[in-house]
């Protein structure tokens, strides 16, 4: 195997030294909020008196951050182990990113969040949103799955953690955007800061480990596992850091008949686009789940349960449209080498949801919310609330979100592409072998397949 990609030395020195960095920050920093601290929370009371500690928010909010949490490190890295030769590298670096990534986005998103006191305050809302920051690293971590180091991966995390945190403050606190979900601010952020990531790390003779960059039987049944556990916890996924009550009720059930509308669109569109009208597990494993990204931003409003359906069926539509038609423009006109199809599962679904989310604003009434209103648009307690304008707000916040990840990930793909990351070469994309200890039985069929096996010259003369 190639020397340059070496890890003794570069893989270590980065892990250690951003983890002292870390704890450093985190030392000086951090401390736990109001329903975390002893003396906060039990203040004023005395030992002998009673309260109601269900009342903590980690009852409220726990249930959900286990679901986004199983959605990151179970649904995102098996999701990605349809390659035949690098699953070890799917799950394994998807472990160690979303490691680094949920520590870094608490210091950043506590950053430009604001701090209190000088301090910035950890709890359970916290670890959700820290969690959604490294689902939208993941999925840029898509886009160039096969072809970066990890610790290219590691330094792509560094920059994408902190535009998040940005483009993240100036959506929610700077224009007021409603975006539970993440449509934009996960989905569609990480999908075109990847997409930008791997065009400027394109690789123009990858065709010489084009027999890598594919699945075989057991490898997309690993994956169906990922798609499978992302598709269940979604509701949770898109609920998580609503308000308690009707919108957060509202949210969950919308997202679960989005879904299910979605997966029914999945299957019709790729048995149709078939030529021999057969089913195609790439679209199954990816495009069941568009549904779920593209009711991100509507879902706590009043889009209704057909109005769901309807979003659901048109992301699992153009999901599939994309993956058969679109991706193959993206490589061979614009040299965007996706090797998960991203744009497909999360780039157009994001750009719909922004859409959908946008319109569904402009829509609102204090007819259809009642009181409610205030409760899922926070500043429509001024009595000069324009629903048009906050629908408005909603599209300037996708051209911020477009723009924001398309330059940082200009800027962070040139900075990935100094020599000294110990990436793999174009004849060894794709292959677990550069970076892991393979067990002898699988590294030994390995080499008789590629070393032993008789040309078709061979087999015919004898």
């Amino acid at each position: 195997m190639p020397e340059s990609t070496n890890l003794r030395l570069r893989l270590p020195l980065l892990c250690i030294i951003l983890e002292v960095i870390l704890i450093i920050l985190f030392g000086t920093l951090v401390e736990y909020n109001h329903d975390t601290d002893a003396k906060l929370w039990n203040k004023g009371i005395n030992q002998n008196a009673t309260r109601h500690d269900y009342e903590n928010e980690f009852y409220y909010r726990y249930p959900s951050f286990q679901d986004v949490h199983v959605m990151i490190f179970v649904g995102f890295g098996f999701l990605m182990t349809f390659l035949q030769r690098y699953g070890f590298s799917s799950v394994g670096f998807n472990f160690l990113i979303a490691a680094f990534s949920l520590q870094w986005a608490t210091l950043m998103q506590g950053f430009v969040h604001g701090l209190h006191h000088g301090k910035i305050h950890v709890g359970v809302t916290s670890m959700i949103n820290a969690d959604f920051c490294t689902g939208s690293v993941l999925i840029s971590f898509g886009a160039v799955l096969g072809k970066t180091s990890p610790v290219q991966l590691l330094v792509m995390a560094i920059f994408e953690v902190t535009l998040f945190a940005v483009n993240e403050f100036i959506l929610l606190s700077v224009l007021g955007a409603n975006d539970a979900g993440g449509s934009m601010t996960i989905h569609t952020f990480g999908a075109y800061f990847g997409l930008m990531v791997t065009r400027v790390l394109y690789r123009p003779n990858l065709d010489k480990s084009k027999h890598r960059n594919s699945s075989v039987y057991h490898s997309d049944l690993f994956a169906m596992i990922g798609t499978i556990y992302l598709w269940m916890f979604w509701p949770s996924f898109n609920s998580a850091i609503t308000n308690y009550g009707d919108p957060q009720h509202r949210t969950a059930m919308n997202t679960y008949y989005s879904l299910a509308s979605c997966t029914l669109a999945t299957f019709a569109f790729s048995a149709l686009v078939s030529p021999e009208g057969k089913l195609d597990m790439v679209h199954i494993q990816n495009a069941a789940l568009a549904g779920g990204v593209a009711v991100g931003t509507a879902g706590e409003m009043m889009l209704t349960a057909f109005g769901s359906m309807i979003v659901g069926f048109l992301a699992g539509t153009i999901s599939v449209l994309g993956y058969k038609y679109l991706t193959p423009i993206l490589e061979s006109k614009l040299k965007i080498q996706d090797t998960c199809g991203i744009h497909n599962l999360h780039g157009m679904p994001g750009v719909l949801g922004a859409v959908v989310g946008a319109i569904t604003s402009a829509m609102a009434s204090k007819e259809v919310y009642g009181n409610g209103l205030h409760r899922v648009f926070a500043d429509a307690t001024d009595d000069k609330w324009d629903p048009k304008s906050r629908g408005g707000f909603q599209a300037v916040s996708l051209a911020v979100t477009l723009a924001m990840a398309l330059l940082g990930g200009l800027v962070t793909g040139f900075i990935l592409k100094l020599p000294i990351y110990g990436s793999p070469p174009d004849t060894h994309c794709f292959e677990d072998e550069l970076y892991w200890e393979i067990p002898g039985e699988e590294e030994g069929h390995n080499e008789l397949k590629e070393v032993a096996s008789p040309s078709e010259e061979e087999k015919l003369s004898s």
